[in-house]
């Protein structure tokens, strides 16, 4: 079961640096779900996810204006 990180209603970086914060806490393969309004966070996490060693398992919009970040901690992140 993936851990849920709501980070609605908050502009970049915050969505970006709350993922990084639960991605750390979890071990190699862990996964936590974010779900974000900021528009940017559709380019911040795949690139955050790129750079960092993390895999992005899935996007999707649960709700309009809402996108959901599956994320897997990669395993030398």
């Amino acid at each position: 079961m993936s851990q849920r990180v709501d980070a609605r209603g908050l502009l970049c970086p915050l969505p970006v640096l709350r993922l990084r914060k639960h991605l750390l806490a979890q071990p190699p393969g862990g996964r936590v779900t974010l779900i974000a309004t900021d528009r940017a966070a559709l380019i911040d996490v795949p690139h955050f996810c790129a750079e960092s060693g993390h895999i992005l398992i899935e996007t999707r919009e649960p709700a309009p204006g809402e996108t959901e970040f599956t994320v897997e901690r990669g395993p030398d992140a």
